[in-house]
């Protein structure tokens, strides 16, 4: 198949690419063919990546980490003119560092699993979600890779079913112990499994700590409150939009009927009922005990961890 800038729009749009990171990766490389292939046509400029970066950025709304490598390409300069060299070094590097990140997301959270430990996750945080071993998933492989025994729950996540359809076939692919459930039954697993800790992924944290997620994701973390067991966030530094002082302010996407009426691809709900299907969900960060990055595992009060770990990124 030959990719160009619209199929590359069209995958993120209809998540044959998704998950936080691997937009932003997706996105920087959509860049370089926006300009490759006007080559012959229109010579390449610092007018053209503007005009192919706000094309990419309609995509969807709220993974930041969409607009963040953006930000970045819309930074490339070609002081010889060539831009299609300078664009794609800027886009290997993108996809480069999130590889290193996710190793050491993994690194920082495997120190708070001890073997014998169950997670429960939510939706798909691992490496078909990035570029690399993933977020949330790079936890759990990091604890495995230090001869951890650790068993996983993962959430089935309607509407779309990312955890049964990915992350089970991501950890089972790994021999890392997994068993689905549907999303309505974390609560008798939080009583009755022995769940030690929750672990998501984040498409966006604002600057007082409240994490966009998943659908769904804000309902685990009243859970595991409820239940006493401690919930984190795993996301990369490039996550963080501390331009938005709380949750409240993150754009979030609501998606297409379709996929709520017509589950596994047959009609699940009457003609003409409307529906309601948002993409994602905001936990506040009350609920959250920690946010593990690259850098380290953030700690209340948010406001200032948060701001100390953006710092390490100028």
């Amino acid at each position: 198949m030959e990719c160009r800038t619209k199929e590359v729009w069209d995958a993120i749009k209809r998540l044959a690419v998704r998950g936080a990171p691997a937009i932003g990766v997706a996105a920087a490389y959509g860049v370089v063919l926006g300009v490759m292939q006007e080559e012959g046509r229109r010579r390449p400029d610092a007018a053209l990546v503007k005009e192919v970066c706000d094309y990419l950025a309609t995509s969807r709304p709220t993974a930041v980490n969409l607009f963040w490598a953006l930000n970045r390409m819309r930074a490339v300069s070609a002081p010889r003119g060539d831009w299609k060299a300078a664009l794609l070094a800027e886009a290997r590097s993108i996809e480069a560092e999130d590889q290193e990140v996710c190793r050491r997301i993994g690194q920082h959270g495997a120190k708070l699993l001890s073997s014998g430990d169950v997670v429960l996750t939510h939706c798909n945080a691992g490496a078909l979600a990035t570029a690399g071993m993933g977020t949330a998933l790079a936890v759990v492989y990091a604890a495995v890779a230090e001869g951890k025994q650790i068993t996983v729950y993962a959430d089935e996540t309607r509407p779309l079913l990312q955890g049964s359809r990915l992350t089970a076939w991501e950890l089972s692919r790994s021999g890392v112990p997994v068993t689905v459930i549907c999303d309505n039954v974390a609560a008798s697993v939080m009583r009755d499994k022995g769940v030690s800790l929750v672990i998501t992924g984040a498409d966006r944290i604002a600057a007082n700590g409240d994490a966009a997620n998943k659908i769904g994701t804000y309902g685990l973390a009243i859970l595991a409150r409820e239940h006493g067991i401690p919930f984190y966030v795993a996301a990369p530094t490039s996550t963080l939009d501390l331009s938005l002082a709380h949750g409240g302010l993150i754009p979030i996407e609501e998606r297409e009927a379709l996929e709520v009426s017509h589950g596994l691809g047959r009609r699940t709900a009457p003609p003409g009922v409307a529906i309601y299907n948002p993409a994602f969900d905001v936990t506040p960060a009350r609920y959250i005990t920690g946010i593990i990055t690259e850098h380290g595992i953030a700690a209340p009060p948010y406001e200032v961890s948060l701001r100390r770990l953006a710092q390490t990124m100028c």
